[in-house]
């Protein structure tokens, strides 16, 4: 598995249509109208490779929200085969490392847009994972919700309770990701009952990698 990450000006409409053979048949859909609107609006796109063939990609941003170092992942996809786990993480890995780059002796909160429960296995590693099971979200992550629902382009369409944000229906951005082995954090299931991803809905999580544990390589797990 290879990675690579550049600007997203840099993307080819070739590549858009690569990217969007990986979902043409399935949700959530990306086709190339949608894909080309993110080139438009993140900064940088990771692609992961097996030999040639596109095995996953990204679109984000590394930057500093309120002056908190931030890794936004506005969208990643992977593709729904044996080696998921593989791709989710390589991808992860080269996003941590140019997080340390970008943000030395710095804690970086990671933030996405999930629609299943397996999307929470990104966050493997990291700390104060918001929402997550027997925890009462303070005010500060209220606000961080909706900092984050803002920067996805939607500040009024969040539930700052439930961390669901709903938009029109039709392709959004999200992480899309299914485990193909290993456990899914405990408790993540009771965040997606009753969610609707096909109706523009999306739970939004964050959390904290730590200075130390990027300064280690250690993540993602």
């Amino acid at each position: 598995m290879t990675v690579t990450t550049k600007d997203t000006t840099a993307l080819s409409d070739a590549e858009l249509a690569e990217m969007a053979d990986l979902c043409v048949d399935r949700e959530p859909n990306f086709d190339i109208g949608f894909l080309s609107k993110q080139r438009e609006e993140w900064v940088l796109v990771t692609c992961a490779r097996e030999g040639s063939k596109l095995r996953g990609y990204s679109f984000g941003t590394l930057e500093r929200i309120g002056g908190t170092p931030s890794l936004l992942l506005g969208l990643l996809l992977v593709e729904r085969n044996a080696k998921s786990d593989q791709t989710l993480k390589a991808i992860l890995h080269d996003q941590f490392r140019r997080a340390l780059l970008a943000f030395p002796d710095e804690d970086v909160l990671l933030g996405a847009r999930l629609t299943a429960p397996d999307g929470f296995r990104a966050f493997l590693g990291l700390e104060d994972i918001v929402p997550r099971k027997g925890y009462r979200p303070t005010g500060e992550d209220r606000a961080w919700g909706r900092r984050l629902a803002k920067r996805f382009g939607a500040e009024k369409a969040i539930n700052d309770q439930t961390f669901v944000m709903t938009v029109p229906a039709g392709p959004v951005g999200c992480l899309d990701y299914v485990a193909a082995k290993g456990a899914i954090p405990e408790g993540a299931g009771e965040f997606f009952e009753g969610l609707e991803p096909d109706k523009g809905q999306r739970l939004v999580v964050f959390g904290w990698a730590m200075a130390e544990s990027l300064a280690s390589g250690k993540l993602p797990r």
